[in-house]
């Protein structure tokens, strides 16, 4: 790894281990708080949410701003808010303080895809942004395990604090390793909001929000399906969300290698076509333990394999708006995470089982093949029209 993409992969770390620990922490903080689970799982909705406004939004307001001082402005914010949430007294006070740590958690990556891409060699920018995505793959393996541990046997606080130190450490990182690289904006905010006038930036949306929206109807619910499809006791689960997490870390390589060596929106209906097979096996044979898991591994390894193509795709379609169309990538892979939660879901409420997600999740997955194709003719057609 470059030392200057490490600063990336630090911030990786932090963001993906305050998004995905939440989810492990819920029953620790609703005990805490005299709430219920239900209640206390707005606190993800709140995060979410706060990704979606600040991605877009942050990144117009900086975007006459050096990237380096962006980064080291958006993971103070990111540092700041955390600690709030060490010390939130109630569940409201908690409930605005996860809002606003999420504020520059798109903005982040959004840039950081940027200036990860500007740092690679020449036919090597995918596997730099990669790098950084690996961050996010190293918290679901081992941060977010660590800090669910730790907030089940001492307090859900230590775990924010972990996630402080390591927002601390990040700043550090980005001032002493993180090359200064010129403003690169070619527009303004109005001409820069013309991205979303154009039919190929919301294609790739599409692609972010519905397709990977498949991975999140499925994995929302990964512990009861384990348990009462496949058998595992409850204690096991942590360890096939390990499992999973296994997965992503080595589906962050293979997609950015991927994302070099061919189109990025072919690559993307390649893993998105993997992805619903994946889930349709899960839906048929997650009755067999070794099966369950197999497929476990796989479906964790092609949901991160995703991120990169699709922030590439995105990168070169919005050209001179790059930075605001890399953060609105990670706007869209919430409302994906937001949409697959809640199409998972009705299967479930009608009584069709816990395997039934991962079903709708597949037509999902092949909605985002769809979109993808689509987005290849328009290309073609438009290469077709351009003059020589």
């Amino acid at each position: 790894m470059k030392k200057n993409l490490l600063p990336l992969a630090l911030g990786g770390l932090g963001i993906g281990t305050t998004e995905f620990v939440m989810m492990g922490l819920l029953p620790d903080i609703a005990k805490d708080f005299h709430i219920s689970i239900p209640v206390a799982g707005h606190l993800i909705s709140s995060y979410a949410l706060g990704v979606v406004i600040g991605a877009p939004l942050l990144v117009m307001i900086s975007s006459n701003f050096e990237p380096k001082k962006v980064l080291l402005a958006l993971m103070a914010m990111f540092t700041v808010f955390n600690a709030f949430s060490a010390f939130a007294p109630n569940n409201t006070a908690l409930l605005f303080a996860r809002l606003l740590s999420g504020l520059p958690h798109g903005a982040f990556f959004g840039v950081g895809s940027v200036v990860a891409s500007r740092l690679a060699e020449k036919g090597k920018q995918a596997q730099a942004i990669s790098i950084m995505f690996a961050g996010l793959t190293i918290a679901n393996l081992l941060i977010t395990p660590l800090g669910t541990y730790v907030g089940h046997h001492y307090s859900w606080r230590y775990t924010f604090g972990i996630v402080t130190l390591i927002g601390l450490i990040t700043i550090i990182a980005i001032q002493v390793w993180l090359p200064k690289l010129p403003v690169n904006r070619a527009g303004n905010i109005k001409s820069e909001l013309s991205l979303f006038k154009r039919q190929e930036a919301w294609l790739i949306i599409l692609i972010t929000a519905i397709g990977t929206g498949g991975l999140f109807a499925w994995i929302s619910y990964i512990a009861p399906l384990m348990t009462d499809v496949s058998g595992f006791s409850a204690n096991t689960v942590s360890y096939i969300m390990v499992l999973a997490g296994l997965g992503m870390v080595v589906g962050n390589v293979i997609g950015g290698k991927l994302a070099d060596k061919m189109e990025p929106a072919k690559a993307c209906i390649l893993l998105l076509f993997a992805m619903a097979a994946t889930l349709i096996l899960i839906f048929l044979f997650s009755s067999n333990q070794l099966l369950s898991l197999t497929f476990t591994f796989i479906a964790g390894a092609l949901s991160i394999a995703l991120a990169t193509p699709i922030q590439i795709l995105m990168i070169r379609t919005a050209s001179e708006a790059e930075m605001l169309g890399a953060a609105a990538t990670q706007a869209a892979f919430n409302v994906g995470n937001a949409l697959g939660a809640f199409f998972g879901g009705l299967p479930i409420a009608a009584g069709l089982g816990y395997n039934s997600p991962a079903l709708v999740g597949a037509v999902m997955a092949l909605a985002g093949t769809v979109f993808a194709w689509i987005l290849i003719k328009r290309q073609k057609t438009q290469l077709a029209y351009s003059p020589a």
